[in-house]
């Protein structure tokens, strides 16, 4: 990338798919960034840059990069190969990386690379946050990564869901279950079925997942 476009992507500010860092802080930091843009749609970490847009600069180009290597080969399971580029803007050495999203979902956040029973954690972006995924977004993006069909037949429950989703167009898991008087878990997997056919759409606030018609 040339340093005109890299200053354009900056002029824009954090995003989904931008995040700045005035430096790397550590590995288990820039883990959860990476491997939460990894888990969405990809895009840009780029060090050197603060929130505010302002150009600092890296002071060690080996430094800064053996930290996001670090993150990405020791702290997310599975580990993602760094695309790291070393860009001079304004006399400064800025970091970029470069991730583009996986097709192995979900990457997962190790706490301490060092212990094999590490509590681990998905995470994906949300506007300009990385927070952690729910269960119901996490088991979506295991789904997506496998070729196994889909096979799904339109029944009852289907039925009053489409209906509701009709007149209140946003359900969650546990409101399906409540209304057709099933299973959490069984409500779980039928709308996450109909996300895998492209009827429902799965959406992540602050607080839980909500599906709506596409």
């Amino acid at each position: 990338m040339n340093p005109k476009k890299l200053l354009d992507i900056i002029a824009e500010g954090e995003s989904t798919t931008v995040e700045f860092k005035r430096k790397s802080t550590t590995a288990l930091k820039l883990a959860k960034e990476i491997a939460a843009m990894a888990n969405t749609s990809g895009g840009f970490l780029i060090v050197g840059v603060d929130d505010n847009r302002k150009i600092y600069g890296i002071e060690s180009e080996k430094a800064e990069s053996d930290i996001v290597t670090q993150a990405c080969t020791f702290y997310i399971e599975p580990p993602l190969e760094p695309d790291i580029s070393i860009i001079n803007i304004h006399d400064k050495d800025v970091l970029l990386l470069r991730i583009t999203e996986s097709k192995i979902k979900p990457h997962r956040v190790i706490k301490d690379c060092n212990e094999k029973l590490s509590e681990q954690k998905v995470y994906i972006r949300l506007g300009e946050k990385s927070v952690e995924a729910s269960r119901e977004m996490t088991r979506l993006m295991k789904h997506q990564t496998e070729d196994k069909p889909v096979k799904l037949s339109i029944g009852e429950n289907e039925k009053r869901l489409f209906a509701y989703l009709e007149k209140k167009e946003r359900i969650t898991v546990k409101d399906f279950a409540r209304i057709v008087n099933i299973s959490d878990r069984r409500a779980e997997r039928l709308l996450i079925r109909l996300v895998r056919i492209g009827t429902l759409s799965i959406h992540n606030d602050s607080n839980r997942d909500y599906f709506t018609l596409k």
